[in-house]
């Protein structure tokens, strides 16, 4: 594990989290939702490439391991934010997907007072992440009122319903998970 927080992967990470607040400009003020689709791209495109990056140069770091899902997160809360304001997402999404981060956050505090490492990232968790974050920019342009706004929509909320699914299911995993080692570690 390389322990230089100065790396390009951490750069591509940090890249993607100043695109949040740009996203959230975008999409609700000036409602130019095709420039808030291609922030969400790159920061798509910068998730998938960090990661890549660091494996193949080496690069991974303890720094990119944390703030990497963390910009995740708070690009699907700001996204659902948006998209819950612009009444694209229904508030029983909104609740399940924050309930889900707010319940493992609590889980991982628990695990750090006891000096447990916080959760390994799991393919499923990746796949239930990248569900969401293809199903966001979808769900944007499905308010185009035009056949690629109706093949937006049943595309974004393919991936939403599998991405909501998988997020719940893989959230239950890593509860238990959290659960475990907490009484192990007694």
């Amino acid at each position: 594990m390389n322990s230089r927080i100065l790396t390009i992967p951490n750069a591509l990470t940090a890249l993607r989290g100043l695109g949040i607040p740009l996203f959230i400009y975008l999409a609700l003020y000036p409602h130019a939702d095709i420039a808030a689709v291609c922030v969400l791209i790159v920061g798509g495109a910068t998730d998938y490439f960090d990661g890549k990056l660091a494996r193949a140069w080496g690069q991974e770091s303890r720094l990119g391991e944390l703030m990497d899902p963390a910009i995740d997160r708070l690009y699907i809360a700001a996204t659902l934010i948006v998209l819950l304001l612009r009444h694209v997402v229904p508030l029983w999404m909104v609740i399940i997907l924050f309930g889900r981060d707010v319940i493992l956050g609590v889980m991982t505090l628990a695990m750090a007072r006891v000096g447990i490492a916080p959760f390994t990232v799991t393919y499923m968790g990746k796949a239930a992440t990248f569900n969401l974050l293809y199903a966001f920019p979808f769900l944007l342009l499905g308010l185009s009122r035009s056949m690629w706004g109706t093949v937006s929509f049943v595309l974004g909320w393919s991936f939403a319903l599998w991405g909501v699914a998988l997020y719940v299911a893989t959230g239950a995993d890593y509860l238990r998970t959290g659960w475990r080692n907490l009484r192990l570690s007694k």
